[in-house]
């Protein structure tokens, strides 16, 4: 007997055939779903940013695989970002640190002292020689335009005594422009006046290390009665405290009217500083000419002869001592970017060394459709991702230690925002450098070479 074989199609509109057994060929199975051909297909090609995102999740993949290798990695990183930071505020915090101190000492400020005398050729330095007189002050406060103040100083080492208690220091004998110009405050009581000054009073103002020193048990010492070289002084007043400076401890001073000073302490006509306040700081320069001249021609020195009288500008003091600081903060924070480039070359090492391990996984993906570029991309990514993590946990690390040192240690420091933005893009920058080389060593491996490794 004949056997028909027809579709499913036409089974039901052929009519029967005598004689013969009509069989149904089988419904065609649904194809099952194939794993190894999902890995085979090659994804739709996308732009470069659509490549990079599907690519993070692959390089954060290896890298959760090597944990511990991925944080050794970025030590190197992670020690440079932290220390450039720390270094940084450091050197910052010692910079604002040192200008207040000199801003304490007054701004727009020109200072006069006398000049060298010679001996026999040589030169006896800076305020040996006697110059400078009370007239000399006056005649720059009447003939100077600009001036917001003006104070001659006759100062000296004597010591205060107060009951059973002493102490050396220095005594300033000053105009009461002088608290003003250089910006003193008074904290206890109140300043001498002019009257004090046109009068003479034997009154006195304290600096606070004096205070300590001649009053320890905490005992206020306006109204009371100390001796200055024997000479019975009333305490009217304590100045607010500096602190220490590059010239010295600011707080270990006794100030007293001019007059009183110059007749009644020291008995001289001879001063030994002239402290001058411009008002306007951009005409600073003018007026230092302005006295320069004034005091030439008072002290009748030939054109042929050098000045008898030295003028020192705190400006340019401020501006050197921040130079030196900044100068200091840049050399300290490049020797700790050297950690930097050495945590670059580490990463760039075990990316080469993670290249030789996934050998046949680089072949694999290259065999089923992947592009050079796309196994460059995952590579480098992977760098770049390693060192950003170090950069971000770098700054973390400095910024703590910047914020703990003022209280460990008593530094003052200043958290530097440039710095730390500069340290993250800095390190975001050596990952993908140090990461060019292995990333393109692992997109150039000929496929079939790399399925044979073992």
């Amino acid at each position: 007997m004949a056997t028909l074989v027809v579709d499913d199609q036409h089974a039901a509109d052929a009519p029967p055939v005598d004689g013969a057994a009509v069989r149904e060929r089988p419904a065609q199975a649904e194809p099952q779903s194939d794993p190894f051909a999902l890995l085979a297909e090659v994804p739709v090609r996308g732009g470069a940013g659509l490549r990079v995102f599907q690519t993070i999740p692959s390089a954060l993949a290896a890298l959760r695989a090597n944990k511990g290798r991925s944080v050794l990695t970025t030590l190197g990183i992670i020690i440079g970002v932290a220390a450039v930071i720390a270094i940084v505020a450091l050197g910052e915090g010692a910079s604002a640190s040192v200008s207040n101190q000199l801003a304490g000492l007054g701004v727009n400020l020109l200072t006069i002292t006398p000049g060298s005398t010679r001996s026999g050729g040589a030169a006896a330095g800076a305020g040996s020689s006697i110059t400078l007189k009370a007239a000399d002050a006056d005649a720059i406060q009447q003939s100077v335009p600009g001036l917001s103040g003006v104070s001659p100083v006759v100062s000296g080492n004597a010591q205060v005594i107060y009951g059973n208690q002493n102490w050396s220091t220095r005594i300033q004998s000053v105009d009461p422009d002088y608290l003003t110009i250089n910006d003193w405050t008074i904290a206890q009581g109140s300043a001498f006046t002019d009257q004090d000054e046109a009068n003479a009073s034997s009154v006195a103002i304290l600096g606070q290390t004096v205070v300590t020193s001649l009053f320890p048990n905490g005992q206020s010492p306006v109204g009371q009665l100390v001796r200055i070289r024997n000479v019975p002084f009333t305490v009217i007043g304590v100045l607010q405290s500096k602190g220490a400076s590059g010239f010295g401890d600011q707080d270990d001073v006794v100030m007293i009217p001019f007059r009183t000073g110059q007749v009644r302490l020291f008995g001289t006509q001879n001063i030994n500083q002239i402290i001058v306040q411009v008002a306007d700081g951009s005409q600073i320069d003018t007026a230092n000419t302005q006295i320069e001249d004034l005091l030439r021609q008072r002290h009748k020195l030939p054109s042929y002869q050098a000045d008898d009288f030295s003028i020192r500008n705190n400006a340019d003091i401020i501006s050197r001592v921040s130079s030196v600081s900044d100068t200091m903060t840049m050399l300290l924070g490049g020797v700790a970017a050297v950690s930097l480039v050495v945590g670059g070359i580490g990463i760039m090492n075990i990316m080469l060394v993670s290249v030789t391990e996934r050998t046949r996984e680089i072949g694999i993906r290259l065999a089923i459709g992947a592009q050079p570029r796309d196994v460059l991309l995952q590579f480098l990514v992977e760098a770049v991702v390693l060192s950003l993590m170090g950069g971000i946990i770098g700054i973390l690390v400095g910024s703590g230690v910047a914020v703990a040192l003022p209280f460990v240690a008593g530094w003052t420091t200043v958290l530097p925002w440039n710095a730390i933005v500069l340290s993250f893009g800095v390190s975001a920058a050596i990952g993908m450098f140090f990461g060019i080389y292995p990333a393109r060593k692992a997109s150039q491996l000929d496929p079939i070479v790399a399925l044979r490794y073992e």
